[in-house]
């Protein structure tokens, strides 16, 4: 079991991520070396489509918990565009506060993927260079999210 994988599994086990809660169940990570290359059992994506920190928070923490319950056998996305695009820039031209932005990396290195609308980046006169290089950058934000729903993906907003 390679090292990522040791962590995660490992990490799952002690309670998560922010500290909360307990993983649930067996956690086998077979997507965290293929990113989601096989199917899991349950799969989400979550718009995020504002800069407010509280909805910011409630989106990260709704994502953590689900990884948190049901480790590998989950795939979530988060997708941002417009206001939340700002959450995945290098320099938000939002109020995204430092402890978000750990709270994002931290959720990709544990399978989580993050989509950057790519019109809302040319709204804005940003490049791949001004997001997270771990962010996928998809041409339409809201397509991305109905083409995921087409794959079985559940979708929510808040």
């Amino acid at each position: 079991m390679n090292t990522s994988r040791k962590l995660r599994r490992r990490f799952l086990q002690l309670g998560g991520l922010f500290g909360l809660g307990a993983a649930t169940g067996a956690v086998k990570a077979h997507h965290t070396d293929t990113h989601f290359a096989d199917a899991s059992a349950h799969q989400m994506v979550y718009q995020c489509n504002r800069a407010d920190p509280e909805y910011i928070d409630h989106i990260l923490f709704s994502a953590g918990e689900l990884l948190r319950k049901y480790g590998d056998d989950i795939e979530i996305i988060i997708a941002a565009f417009g206001a939340g695009i700002h959450l995945l820039g290098i320099n938000p031209g939002r109020p995204i506060t430092k402890l978000q932005q750990q709270r994002v990396a931290s959720l990709n290195s544990y399978g989580v993927a993050f989509h950057a609308c790519g019109n809302t980046m040319k709204s804005l006169g940003w490049e791949g260079k001004d997001i997270v290089d771990f962010a996928k950058i998809v041409e339409i934000g809201v397509d991305d999210i109905m083409l995921l729903q087409e794959k079985g993906f559940s979708y929510l907003s808040w």
